[in-house]
Order: C-alpha cells, then structure tokens, then sequence
C-alpha cells in the first residue's frame, strides 16, 4: 500500500455485502490510511453485513436514506463529530429501480415507481452535494465520486429506467461540480465501470449474457470490483486535484471498441 489517504476522512455509501465495489473500496481506503464512516438506507442495513465491514475498518455505521435531506445532514453532522474534522472524500454508491427490480418493460413503466429511481439513484446525488454545500463540511480539495454506467449514454434494452437515472447522474457531477469547483476547490466525477457481479448487477435480466458479451468486447477484459475501487483510490488522492465534472469510463475500452475479434470468433461458431 502507498498510504495515499493518510490523514483523509470520508464517507463511503452503499456496501452491502463483500460482493459491493462500494465495499471493496472501504477496504482500500482503509488499506490506504483513510478514515471513513459507513451509511447505507436502513433496509439495506438489515439485509447486508455492513457491521462486519465496519469492524473490518475500525468505524462507525451512519444509517441514512439518501432520499432524506434530514438523514443526511444527521449522516455528515455525525461523521464530522466521529472523524475529528471535515470531509475530504464521499462515494455516492446507491442505485435502485423498482420498475427493473418489478421486471417492468421499458414500454410499460409504472411512472410513480420511476420518480422512486430518479430520487433514489440520482437525485440523491444531488441532496449528497447540496447539504454538504449548505453544512459546509467539506474539506479544501475534496473529491466526490459517483458510480455510473455506459446506458447513460448507449442503449441497454433491459437496464430500463435506471439509464435515466445515470444520465441524470452525471449531469449532476457535471453541473455541482462547477459550484464546488469554484467554492472549495473540490472535484466531483462519475466514473462509467464495467458490467460487475455486485447483488445488484446480477439481479438484471440477462447480465450474465451481457457479462460475458462485454468481456469479449473490451480489449483488458472486463473491469473488476476491486479494480474500479483502485480506480476511485486515485481519485480521492492528491494524484488528480485537477480532474472534474468529468465521467470517466473504466470499462477495459469496451466504451472505445466497435467489434472485437473474440465476439467476431463467438459469433460465427455459433452461425
């Protein structure tokens, strides 16, 4: 380990289970020398094993609706009180469709369960930044990162509503990340990881077909959990103080490959 957080305090959303990017990057940032708190929604707390990683990490647990200004602001209140000092880093690590989890079709949405995925996996976001803003708890040169994907931007037939929700996602990193920019000096970024076996990868129709499609596809092969949490180290590093309101795709090239040979040779096996 370099010991690249020595000293960085943060909060860290989303790990569920040892199979989370956003737990394997608990990990590391420990590993590096940071301190952190943990917050997942209360629910999820209750079906994960967030207390083990917690241990694992010397920390705290800080349950928090992501959706609630009023958890949220209990959420960094708390965190500040427990670490000793403001914020340096935050992964925004939380995504959930009730329309994709309900197995609805892109073409039959239930609208209320879609305003429920724009809060919860974007909008969210935005509540993220807009209360540590007005709290003023971060940190000169902090660093958020959100986790998004390549469905922003390119069509996935049964990732459904939720490319809405990463859409917007980004918009957010790039429009809050102006404002923090110029406040604090501080960087927000997306960053467009590769299809994942995280619990909430596998439970999309067809991932593992698609898994294994975008392995073929991309030149590196598929980015890992533990790679994408390397990856989001150097971000809440000094190493890249000027990289903002950026996405950022980290996805073995698989957003930069038109066909490979591996699919070309799968493909016409199979004719």
């Amino acid at each position: 380990m370099y010991q690249l957080l020595k000293g960085k305090r943060g909060i860290i959303t989303g790990a569920l289970d040892n199979n989370s990017i956003a737990w394997k990057i608990a990990e590391r940032a420990y590993q590096e020398g940071a301190t952190f708190t943990l917050t997942n929604a209360p629910i999820a707390l209750r079906m994960g094993k967030i207390n083990e990683l917690a241990a694992e990490c010397k920390t705290i647990v800080v349950p928090a609706d992501a959706t609630s200004v009023a958890d949220l602001e209990n959420l960094y209140k708390t965190s500040v009180e427990h670490l000793g000092g403001p914020i340096d880093f935050i992964l925004h690590s939380i995504g959930m469709s009730p329309n994709v989890r309900k197995k609805k079709s892109y073409t039959d949405l239930n609208y209320e369960w879609l305003n429920q995925t724009l809060d919860i996996s974007a909008i969210s976001f935005h509540k993220m930044l807009q209360v540590a803003d007005k709290l003023d708890v971060l940190n000169e040169h902090a660093s958020i990162v959100a986790l998004s994907y390549i469905a922003a931007q390119r069509t996935f037939p049964d990732y459904g509503d939720m490319a809405q929700a990463k859409a917007m996602l980004e918009s957010i990193a790039r429009s809050y990340g102006y404002f923090l920019g110029k406040k604090k000096k501080a960087r927000v970024n997306t960053i467009s990881q590769s299809p994942t076996m995280t619990t909430a990868g596998t439970g999309i129709k067809g991932f593992d077909v698609f898994f294994d499609y975008a392995n073929k596809m991309s030149p590196l092969g598929n980015a890992t959990a533990d790679d994408c949490a390397s990856y989001v180290l150097s971000l809440f590093s000094d190493l890249t103080r000027m990289v903002t309101m950026q996405n950022l795709m980290h996805d073995g090239g698989f957003s930069s490959t038109g066909i490979s040979e591996d699919l070309i040779h799968s493909l016409t096996a199979n004719s």
